[in-house]
C-alpha cells in the first residue's frame, strides 16, 4: 500500500524550494509556475498543499495544491494571485498535480487526490475543481472527476480541459 512507503502531510515552510524544483521537473516550462509563485502557496495557503515523501529516501516524490475561492469556475489569475485564497471558499482549484517520473503508477498521485479532497471536504468545501490536458481525461475520471467541457483557462499558451470531484 501508499501509504505503507510515503508520508502525506501538509507541506512544512522548509519543503517549499524542493516543491518548487519538482514543478519545473514535472511541467514543461510554460506550463509550471515560478518558484516565487510556488514559495507563496506553501506560505499562503499550506492548508491545501500535501507533499508525498518517501520514508526511506526523505525525498519528496510528489505535492498536490490548491487554492479555496467561491468562484465556481478556473481562471488562470488563480496560479499566479494568491491574494484570490479565501480559506472558506466552496471550491478547489487544484492548482498543481506533480509526482517525480520515476515514482509514478505507484498510486501517489490517488492518494494526493484523495488526501486533499478530504481536506477540503473538513474545510467546509463542496468540489474541486482542475484543468488537465487531453490525455489525462481518463486519468481523473478514474479518480472520480467528472468532465465539465472545455475551460476558458490558456495558461501555458494551450487549451485546457475542466473537471470537478464533489467531496
Amino acid at each position: 500500500m501508499v501509504r505503507d512507503k510515503y508520508d502525506f502531510c501538509i507541506i512544512k515552510p522548509e519543503q517549499a524550494e524542493e516543491a518548487a524544483v519538482l514543478e519545473r521537473t514535472c511541467f514543461p516550462p510554460n506550463e509550471a509556475c515560478t518558484r516565487e509563485d510556488m514559495l507563496k502557496r506553501a506560505e499562503l495557503a499550506p492548508d491545501l498543499f500535501i507533499v508525498a515523501v518517501d520514508r526511506q529516501s526523505g525525498r519528496m516524490t510528489g505535492f498536490i495544491t490548491g487554492i479555496a475561492t467561491n468562484e465556481t469556475a478556473f481562471r488562470d489569475e488563480f496560479f499566479t494571485d494568491m491574494s484570490l485564497h479565501d480559506k472558506n471558499g466552496k471550491n478547489v482549484m487544484v492548482l498543481s498535480l506533480c509526482v517525480l517520473p520515476e515514482y509514478r503508477k505507484q498510486g501517489i498521485a490517488r492518494e494526493l487526490m484523495n488526501s486533499l479532497a478530504e481536506l477540503a471536504k473538513n474545510n467546509g468545501s463542496k468540489r474541486l475543481v482542475l484543468t488537465c490536458v487531453d490525455e489525462k481525461i481518463k486519468m481523473y475520471e478514474n479518480m472520480d472527476y467528472k468532465y465539465l467541457g472545455k475551460s476558458a483557462s490558456v495558461w501555458g499558451g494551450h487549451g485546457w480541459h475542466e473537471m470537478e470531484r464533489r467531496v
